[in-house]
């Protein structure tokens, strides 16, 4: 059974930083795209950004330059480095995997961005 756990959410003044982590269970996070989508009140969710197993990323335009993903396949663990945080970056954060054309999602991290 595959579990993703997200951490590191939390309230933070716009400019500041944080950085997610989500920690993958089972044995497919080194065969997996990983990816970090978002949810604003209201909203839809949206993609933030992909990195595949092979360590190519995608990033949203409205995160370049200010995200940065990586993943520690020995950890299992995939991050998400968010600087010059904005108050419209507040959303749930939900990690996501797809291995074989399967999606596997998180339950999310709140991140709040005050102005």
């Amino acid at each position: 059974q595959v579990h993703l756990a997200e951490s590191g959410g939390g309230l933070v003044q716009a400019g500041g930083s944080l950085r997610l982590s989500c920690a993958t269970s089972g044995s497919i996070f080194s065969r997996s795209s990983m990816g970090w989508y978002r949810q604003a009140p209201g909203k839809q969710r949206e993609l933030v950004v992909r990195i595949t197993s092979g360590g190519t990323t995608s990033y949203a335009d409205f995160v370049k330059g200010r995200f940065t993903i990586s993943r520690d396949n020995a950890k299992n663990t995939v991050f998400l480095q968010m600087n010059s945080l904005k108050p419209e970056d507040t959303a749930v954060y939900f990690c996501n995997a797809i291995y074989y054309g399967v999606n596997y999602w998180g339950k999310g991290t709140l991140v709040t961005v005050s102005s």
